[in-house]
């Protein structure tokens, strides 16, 4: 049922080759619950993993790493008045997945979050978004086991806490719960964001003007993605390193004053600005360092072009704080977990 002494480079997409002193698998709730009932388990630091699409280590792991397996994507409900359907996925699988399941359910919601690597699981764990959608638009409930008894409990989205790539479970709640599953309430008749980023543009060089699908949507937010963003099976990352700093107005302002070009985007209680331009004005954007460095088509993306320790990628991700610190006085963040 253990696995002893484990590299975890496959299971992580920055490639890291750190090892775990122990590894256990689980594709189910009763197979969990005999995992966390082994005293070598229950009396070990405990690391959950999906894909591991959000991890940077910086050293090997010496407790027990969990790998969720938990698959299954169905239709568990359908609201014919509000003409919305239940889809309750398996928290081990893959985020893309479930979006293809939904669109061949001809089901609308998710579509702006395509091709977002990792598993369902860690999904509401920081509130995964892209292109003006979040999950919280289309969240349900999720389904958890309490890592101390072993109990499953019911979280409805009110509990989650969502926040901009937050949720209770980053909080209060970090490492006590192991996600399950997940329920997402969709749409039947699709109801579609195209107005945030290239979406509509890439639509029309798609040859599509009006009346998009959801799967054209999803289309394009694909092609968009994979024009900026590298494939880890190529090069090592991690997706976007950064979270994009939020600002109140007079802050933004004050800034926009110094920086005209300074882009932003209104949210509630002030403004958002994109982490990649203000790393990119700091002269990171295709910088490499050896091993290492930031990805010559989108500053928000630290990669391992091959050998790079975790402990290289962390001290550069704190280089760019401090610059970006020094010349604009705005406080980055890692959207990345660093182990």
């Amino acid at each position: 049922m253990l696995e002893h002494d484990v590299s975890l480079r496959p299971y992580n997409t920055f490639g890291i080759d750190v090892k775990a002193r122990m590894l256990g698998r689980f594709a189910s709730v009763v197979e969990l619950r005999a995992l966390l009932a082994l005293p070598e388990v229950a009396s070990a630091e405990k690391l959950i993993l999906g894909g591991g699409s959000n991890l940077l280590f910086t050293k090997d792991f010496e407790g027990v790493v969990l790998k969720n397996e938990i698959r299954g994507l169905e239709v568990v409900d359908q609201d014919e008045a509000a003409e919305t359907a239940l889809v309750r996925a398996g928290a081990g699988e893959s985020w893309h997945g479930l979006v293809q399941y939904a669109l061949a359910q001809k089901l609308s919601g998710i579509e702006n979050l395509s091709l977002i690597p990792g598993t369902v699981g860690a999904a509401p764990l920081q509130n995964i978004g892209a292109y003006g959608a979040e999950l919280k638009d289309t969240f349900d409930r999720l389904e958890a086991v309490e890592i101390s008894t072993g109990r499953l409990r019911t979280f409805t989205h009110e509990e989650c806490g969502f926040g901009y790539r937050e949720s209770v479970f980053k909080g209060p709640l970090r490492n006590q719960y192991i996600v399950t599953s997940v329920l997402l309430r969709l749409h039947r008749q699709a109801r579609l964001n195209v107005s945030y980023g290239a979406i509509r543009t890439t639509l029309a060089d798609m040859g599509i003007e009006a009346d998009p699908t959801p799967q054209d949507v999803s289309e394009a937010v694909i092609r968009i993605r994979r024009s900026k963003l590298p494939d880890p099976a190529q090069i090592g990352n991690a997706g976007s390193f950064f979270k994009n700093p939020e600002l109140s107005q007079a802050s933004f302002d004050a800034l926009k004053a110094r920086y005209p070009d300074l882009p932003g985007y209104p949210v509630p209680g002030g403004v958002k600005v994109p982490a990649a331009w203000l790393i990119e004005q700091c002269g990171w954007k295709g910088r490499r360092l050896g091993y290492h460095g930031v990805h010559d088509q989108q500053a928000l993306v630290l990669v391992n072009h091959g050998g790079a320790q975790g402990g290289d990628i962390r001290d550069l991700a704190h280089q760019i704080i401090a610059s970006v610190r020094e010349k604009f006085g705005v406080e980055l963040h890692p959207e990345v977990n660093i182990m």
